[in-house]
């Protein structure tokens, strides 16, 4: 028997960096991806560069018909899709929208309801447009948050009676780590102070309160949720200060939702800040915009959890960590160093809920792994037993999680159509059900077929769950 809701949101999710391709049609201006072509291995690149995969990406930009038609096949409740800001404004601080990029988002938005998918759109994921990044500095600047706003505005104006579900910023917490693909913010991060970093952190909050905001003026059926990068830290051993070093790095990701669904700084948060020197320029106005729109939702990321010690001569960091936290001794790891633990995510859905009582929606969780094309049959196929295994696993838990009494609104497996990875910027990482032929040289037809898992999947979105195996 299913545990999951009738009602519950099955799907898959993506980042219009990472799909669409494109890069300079339709009047779309440059985003800091065109500059990024190694993900966040490397510094930028002065200028766009021949070798950046997601220039063509998958080509969703032309082929997302066919591509949602697949999606609809697997019977997807809901599609995952951020909009390129770049592709509104080309520049970021214009006043007008550019039409023909509203016109693609028309388009998709189509073939989205032709197939009764419920969309699910990122406002922005990773991708702000490259004039604000190197003009403003990104969301150091203050200015960048009137200029979020409008481009908000625009879409809920838009799309709001055709959008139910929004998300403000991809994994806002990312910005902590990640300055320029998180933030926008040009200056190199062995550069960026930490009272400019912080900033940027609070401008990013305040407009994602000014669009939770927007979108119940001007689309007051719209639900808005925060999406963070959640993280569950354990310690490494029993002793007290392992533990308070885990609650602490844990902190760092738990602030945002905190923010987000109290509507303030918590204390905790505003002790580290004081203690590392930070003194932000806050307003009384914007401490009411926080307090007065918190989110509907809290949607998350899950892929790995980590372990933390006060003993640094215990601090051993894996190749797969990119977040403060060291090795779990007790777990395995994917390919690219990532640590695999299912039941991380229980325990982040009864965290999540015990502390904020809102509905929770996972909208990503994945395994990147180096698929192997082979023909059966006359079929080309991906027998991707390790990804069945890897989603199976996982959403046994989501399911111990909705018998513990946790409101789970939905899933959406990341990269659910193979993609160009964020951390590399890779295609060998691929993620999806579906296999997309292009390699890590941009050389490949484009071509798409099904893998092993399409089908699994399709049965547990059709038995709700019930065709999991415990």
């Amino acid at each position: 028997m299913s545990r999951f809701p009738d009602d519950f949101l099955w799907g898959g999710a993506t980042a219009a960096n990472q799909i669409e391709g494109a890069y300079n049609a339709g009047g779309k201006g440059l985003s800091i991806q065109d500059v990024m072509p190694h993900g966040v291995t490397t510094p930028r690149t002065p200028l766009p560069t021949d070798d950046n995969l997601k220039q063509i990406a998958i080509d969703f930009y032309h082929r997302y018909a066919d591509d949602i038609a697949l999606f609809a096949e697997m019977g997807f409740k809901t599609f995952r899709f951020s909009i390129a800001w770049s592709r509104i404004f080309p520049l970021g601080d214009e006043t007008e929208p550019n039409e023909e990029g509203l016109a693609f988002y028309d388009r998709v938005l189509d073939e989205c309801e032709k197939h009764g998918i419920e969309p699910l759109v990122t406002i922005s994921h990773y991708e702000t447009p490259l004039h604000l990044t190197e003009k403003y500095d990104g969301w150091v600047n203050h200015d960048l948050i009137g200029f979020y706003e409008r481009y908000a505005r625009v879409l809920f104006a838009r799309y709001g009676t055709r959008v139910k579900y929004w998300l403000t910023f991809n994994e806002i917490n990312s910005v902590l780590h990640s300055p320029l693909m998180s933030g926008g913010i040009n200056t190199p991060a062995d550069q960026l102070s930490k009272t400019d970093l912080y900033q940027a952190v609070h401008n990013e909050l305040v407009a994602s309160a000014l669009a939770t905001k927007a979108a119940r003026e001007l689309a007051p059926s719209a639900q808005v949720g925060c999406m963070i990068l959640s993280m569950p830290v354990y310690p490494l051993s029993p002793d007290p200060d392992d533990v308070m070093a885990a609650l602490t790095t844990e902190r760092t990701n738990l602030a945002f939702g905190d923010i987000h669904v109290r509507g303030e700084y918590p204390g905790y948060y505003l002790r580290s800040l004081s203690e590392q020197g930070v003194n932000l320029v806050i307003t009384d106005e914007e401490r009411a915009l926080l307090k007065e729109n918190t989110v509907d939702f809290v949607s998350f990321s899950y892929y790995v959890s980590v372990a933390e010690t006060a003993d640094e001569s215990k601090r051993v960091v894996g190749p797969g960590n990119l977040f403060p936290g060291v090795r779990n001794p007790t777990l395995k790891a994917s390919e690219w160093g990532w640590q695999i633990d299912p039941v991380g995510l229980r325990i982040v859905l009864n965290q999540f809920w015990d502390r904020w009582q809102k509905p929770l929606f996972i909208v990503e969780n994945g395994l990147g792994a180096r698929d192997q094309l082979v023909e059966i049959d006359g079929q080309k196929t991906v027998v991707d037993d390790y990804r069945i295994v890897y989603l199976n696993d996982h959403l046994v838990q989501v399911g111990e999680a909705v018998a513990d009494g946790v409101s789970v609104m939905g899933y959406t497996t990341w990269g659910c159509i193979d993609l160009v990875s964020a951390s590399t910027a890779e295609l060998s990482k691929r993620y999806g059900f579906i296999y997309v032929d292009r390699n890590d040289d941009g050389t490949g037809s484009l071509d798409r077929y099904k893998k092993k898992s399409f089908d699994w999947y399709a049965e547990v979105i059709r038995s709700n769950g019930a065709s999991l195996t415990q």
